[in-house]
């Protein structure tokens, strides 16, 4: 299910998520531009890799800052087109109508505390692994755990693939990323106690999405 709208009146220009839009498209152009070698070299410095964290206390590891640095670069990064694009849609959708609620400032605040969070809980869970993490679907998870909470009952026009054919629906929005979620948390459970698994980073869906819930959940207007 792909989100095209949401049926929700805004009376601002939400800013604050068009600028986090243009940053995310800014960095990928950058990582376009280098070598294989040193885009390599850029994902290992500046996206987040789990066994990092064990340096912090290991008696020659890194600084503090080389290990918490990945926690925010890492959601400018992304692996591919693809990645980019299907993340700044859900971006674009459902951000505005949070910052919407929040306002502009708190809206960006709101969006790097539930990126980062989402990146402490994918480092706990798959800690010691080797593997860069990069992507700010995290972030965005947790601007879709407001969106269920703020707006349960906005609809949520969504293109649905059928086989050669392609239709569209108006989803509630609870339906529509419950079921989102309900798929994360599933497809998360599946991963655990896989060594090194590489891919889709479930379980910074699944706390990137619970955590911005929380942090709205006395704003709800719906």
């Amino acid at each position: 299910m792909i989100p095209l709208r949401v049926d929700i009146l805004r009376t601002r220009v939400a800013v604050s998520n068009a600028l986090l839009i243009l940053l995310n498209i800014l960095a990928f152009f950058y990582e376009l531009s280098l070598s294989p070698r040193a885009g390599q070299s850029l994902v290992y410095t500046f996206g987040l890799v789990p066994s990092q964290a064990q340096l912090l206390f290991a008696k020659h590891g890194i600084t503090l800052g080389q290990a918490l640095l990945p926690f925010l670069t890492s959601m400018f990064l992304h692996a591919g087109w693809m990645h980019l694009l299907g993340n700044m849609l859900f971006l674009w959708v459902f951000g505005g109508s949070i910052e919407e609620a929040l306002g502009h400032f708190q809206y960006l605040i709101f969006y790097f505390i539930g990126g980062v969070g989402a990146a402490i809980v994918h480092t706990i869970l798959n800690w010691g692994s080797n593997i860069p993490t990069v992507g700010a679907s995290g972030a965005i998870s947790g601007v879709m755990g407001a969106f269920i909470v703020l707006f349960p009952r906005a609809r949520v026009t969504t293109l649905i693939p059928a086989l050669f054919f392609f239709f569209t629906i108006r989803i509630p929005a609870v339906l529509m990323l419950g079921y989102w979620f309900f798929i994360q948390f599933f497809s998360g459970v599946a991963s655990l106690g896989v060594a090194n698994q590489g891919g889709v980073a479930w379980w910074a869906h699944i706390g990137g999405f619970l955590l911005g819930a929380l942090l709205v959940v006395g704003k709800r207007r719906q």
